[in-house]
């Protein structure tokens, strides 16, 4: 029997739904979620197996233009490399968008790797206006296929991996069939705590915000996880932390509830809260943070 392997990269503007669509394709939450811009920071593999085919799909953040910080152009080195080394390209518009105004990645419109267009968010309007916006993506990205989708709703996604799998090469798998994605345990426990940042504060507390995994030490009937939130200025440790601590005791007893679904156990989570100056424009502490 063949067996098809290779990578599926998707690209798209920042809040478009690249990592619902992910999640959606994967039947199970691997990227945060949020109504907030610029959620994704990394480039996160998540990987489907099934017996006759390995699917590595790579979620990105956002494309953005107009960097403003070092930490925003170190995202989209991430994109970049991710316009380079894939056996199919997923660009995620939203179908409320006006497609002249969307920013397309020039490797799209001349590249000879297959690419799917997913036109998400169908839900939000109506059946005329996706017609419409579909024979304008029929010209603007000629070589494309356009396929509507709600990833939210989980409509059309199984449309979407048939596609990929009709233009993925024959290969071996690339990682062992156990595997979900290259990220280790201690990453996606801080990007849950990230993800209840952006939930739970407003402006920008959650864009200045950072978390490291100090201490992950699993034991027979419980895992012990200490985290250290990073803020860029005093005023923010102490908008995190609340009067009397009642704002990061919150966040704790979210952030464990998705935990405890997420490593399948009971966890014992303690919150830090530490000031890294300026980390968003520093390079050392960039490149600490793994960007």
């Amino acid at each position: 029997m063949e067996h098809k392997a290779g990578f599926a990269n998707i690209l798209g503007a920042p809040n478009v739904g690249k990592s619902t669509l992910m999640n959606a394709m994967l039947g199970q939450k691997l990227s945060i979620i949020s109504p907030k811009a610029q959620t994704t920071r990394h480039r996160i593999l998540g990987i489907l197996n099934a017996e006759e085919y390995q699917i590595v799909f790579s979620d990105t953040p956002g494309i953005i233009n107009k960097p403003s910080y070092k930490m925003h152009e170190a995202m989209m080195e991430f994109v970049n490399q991710a316009l380079v080394d894939a056996d199919v390209f997923m660009f995620v518009t939203e179908a409320t968008q006006n497609p002249d105004e969307v920013a397309i990645p020039e490797k799209l419109k001349t590249t000879e790797t297959p690419v799917i267009h997913v036109l998400n968010k169908i839900d939000l309007t109506g059946q005329e206006e996706i017609e419409a916006k579909m024979e304008k993506w029929k010209t603007l990205l000629p070589n494309a296929q356009t396929i509507p989708v709600s990833a939210v709703k989980n409509f059309n996604v199984a449309k979407v991996l048939m596609e990929i799998l009709n233009v993925l090469p024959v290969h071996p798998p690339y990682y062992d069939k156990d595997e979900m994605s290259d990220r280790s345990l201690r990453f996606f426990v801080s990007e849950i705590i990230r993800e209840k940042i952006l939930d739970y504060y407003h402006q920008e507390i959650p864009y200045s915000c950072e978390v490291q995994i100090d201490e992950f030490q699993e034991k027979s009937d419980i895992t012990v996880i200490k985290a250290v939130i990073y803020v860029a200025r005093d005023s923010q440790k102490s908008i995190i932390i609340g009067e009397k601590g009642k704002a990061i005791k919150h966040l704790g007893i979210e952030a464990r509830k998705d935990i405890e679904i997420f490593l399948d156990g009971r966890i014992y989570l303690e919150l830090f809260v530490k000031v890294a100056e300026n980390w968003r424009e520093n390079p050392r502490q960039l490149k600490r943070f793994g960007y």
